[in-house]
């Protein structure tokens, strides 16, 4: 299981039996914090309960603040988790500010949790009575009769069950005002995105030039010197144009990668294999996440990147069909809450496949509240000259960047890096083609993108089983 993701941790790998066996823990580790002294499993000084976690948490030092000093062994921001749980219970861990999945055991007892948001991956599976956990699928398929994904926002505790501790807000809209407004998102973003510059290696940003990634570079720049910045495409994409206009703007130290189309077909199968999907949208937008995960892997360790907004602010062109306002407002927090196993899913995957970690601004927990109070009009406005899609976020950030970046009009990943389209054409299938029935693929593409992860996997039907699919208005 620790060969399939040494790719996530490739700085140590250890293993270490809980008690006389009862369980086993085992962590590839990507040193992020404390890369000295932070090696997992971490154990409590009496070695009753230890812990491997994945990820970050950005109120790790505030907690210290509530923990007798002597209790930590490590300067790792993990070792929270160990100590916040153990001397107050799985309850906790609503306490968490950050992007996690973690699992904690003694010899009679197992906890686990995932962030409240899917932002980090955990799975789980059972065989012959027993429960193995892991960040991807592909560690357990072949050992596990069957393959789970651990819900968001949820806790596991061997003593009581399952539990939520985390609910997406679901409250009225706030009567914001169009100042009031501004002025919160400019504070809770810009507040998001500082806590999340805490690395003790190499960091920087993606780039796309698209207003969200442009945002989240600009305001980083601001806090780290000669930020670190990185964009692909293929020559003569909108995507790359943009980036190097931004990064003009900021001052960031640029890089980019002009993909070649032999160099994304070949890749292809090494890009479903650590995806574990074939959902059409989410392979096209893969390959240049992919690429450029892989470029920024040379230079840094930890990336922050601009996903969530679209989600948040309406910055889809299906949202535009959804008239009635409380249809809108449900379907932007369902879409919130729908991007663990899609969007959020294609992110951890082609940035951990080069030991890679990226970090999400915009899922903040204030930053998803504030955005999902917003009223919908805010987020989607009619204009004379046709609708604006994430209005009050270009309103709040227009000072910040130029203008032709901010009023950009929204391209997909896959549209702006010039992929959209190209993949299809490559594999010989019409990108719009017949639908044909799941599982076997929506389109002529995606049936021979399933056919492809297929081929990757000694036993690949419980990887097609997970995989999801973008459906709009789709109840969470």
């Amino acid at each position: 299981m620790l060969q399939l993701q040494r790719h996530r941790g490739p700085d140590g790998q250890a293993l270490r039996p809980v008690g006389q066996g009862e369980a086993v823990l085992g962590h590839c580790r990507l040193a992020i914090i404390d890369p000295e002294g932070g090696e997992q499993p971490l154990a409590t000084r009496d070695g009753s309960w230890s812990l491997i976690a994945n990820g970050m948490i950005y109120n790790d030092k505030e907690l210290r603040g509530e923990i007798p000093a002597t209790a930590y062994r490590t300067g790792s921001d993990s070792e929270s988790i160990l100590h916040l749980i153990t001397r107050h219970g799985p309850q906790a861990v609503s306490r968490l500010d950050g992007m996690f999945a973690f699992v904690l055991a003694n010899s009679e007892r197992l906890i686990a949790a995932r962030d409240p948001i899917g932002i980090k991956p955990l799975y789980f599976g059972e065989k012959d009575g027993a429960i193995a956990f892991a960040s991807e699928a592909k560690a357990l398929s072949g050992y596990c009769d069957s393959i789970t994904e651990f819900p968001a926002g949820a806790v596991f505790d061997s003593a009581t069950g399952l539990h939520r501790y985390y609910d997406i807000p679901d409250d009225s809209p706030v009567a914001w005002s169009k100042a009031d407004a501004v002025a919160a998102l400019k504070e809770t973003i810009e507040q998001a995105v500082f806590k999340r510059l805490r690395s003790d290696v190499p960091f920087g940003a993606l780039l796309s030039g698209g207003l969200d990634s442009s945002i989240i570079a600009a305001l980083a720049a601001k806090h780290v010197d000669k930020l670190k910045t990185f964009a692909v495409g293929f020559e003569g994409s909108a995507d790359l144009a943009a980036a190097r206009r931004v990064a003009r703007h900021i001052g960031s130290d640029h890089r980019e990668l002009i993909l070649k189309p032999d160099e994304a077909i070949e890749a292809l199968p090494e890009i479903l294999y650590h995806l574990e999907s074939f959902d059409q949208d989410l392979v096209r937008s893969a390959v240049p996440c992919y690429f450029v995960s892989k470029l920024a892997a040379d230079h840094v360790k930890v990336v922050l990147t601009g996903e969530g907004a679209d989600e948040l602010f309406a910055g889809y062109r299906y949202y535009r069909d959804i008239e009635e306002p409380d249809a809108l407002r449900a379907e932007l927090r369902n879409s919130v809450a729908r991007m663990h196993n899609i969007n959020l899913q294609r992110v951890d995957r082609m940035s951990m496949a080069h030991g890679l970690e990226a970090r999400v601004p915009f899922l903040d927990r204030e930053v998803i509240a504030l955005g999902l109070s917003l009223p919908v009009e805010m987020r989607l406005r009619s204009e004379q000259d046709g609708v604006v899609e994430k209005w009050i976020l270009r309103k709040a950030f227009e000072d910040l960047l130029p203008q032709e970046i901010v009023w950009r009009t929204k391209l997909q990943f896959d549209e702006g890096s010039g992929t959209a389209g190209f993949l299809a054409t490559a594999l010989g299938v019409e990108r719009d083609g017949t639908t044909l029935p799941h599982p076997n693929g929506r389109s002529a593409e995606e049936a021979s993108y399933r056919k492809i992860l297929a081929a990757q996997y000694d036993s690949p039907q419980p990887i097609l089983d997970l995989v999801a699919h973008w459906n709009p208005q789709l109840n969470a």
